[in-house]
């Protein structure tokens, strides 16, 4: 089970990265669509698969070496959650505002990752 929290991880960090830059980007030149929007939550869905793990883990009294690894992970679901409540109502700039959250989940999650 920890090697599926590593490469869930290291999948997680892929997808953030690129659905952030794509979402970004997409501010300024209109591509992306549903395509786009598929990304932004197959990264919300990997990271709530992290944790899920992660919960199994610590379930099997298995730790990480520091606490804030655990710190992280639940920061990292805060800032992908976080636009649902404080984006604009223009697409374009919600886009821009899940990007955003996408990257900063992408910088907790190697975070979290160097404390484990």
């Amino acid at each position: 089970m920890p090697t599926v929290h590593v490469w869930n991880g290291y999948l997680l960090i892929g997808v953030c990265v690129a659905a952030g830059a794509w979402a970004i980007l997409a501010r300024w030149r209109p591509f992306g669509g549903g395509a786009l929007q598929n990304a932004i939550a197959f990264a919300q869905t990997l990271l709530a698969a992290q944790l899920g793990i992660g919960l199994l883990l610590l379930a099997g009294d298995e730790r990480a070496a520091d606490g804030m690894h655990y710190t992280y992970g639940v920061l990292a679901l805060v800032a992908v959650l976080a636009p649902f409540f404080y984006a604009p109502s223009d697409p374009r700039g919600r886009l821009v505002w899940f990007g955003i959250a996408c990257l900063l989940a992408a910088t907790l999650a190697v975070r979290a990752y160097m404390t484990a």
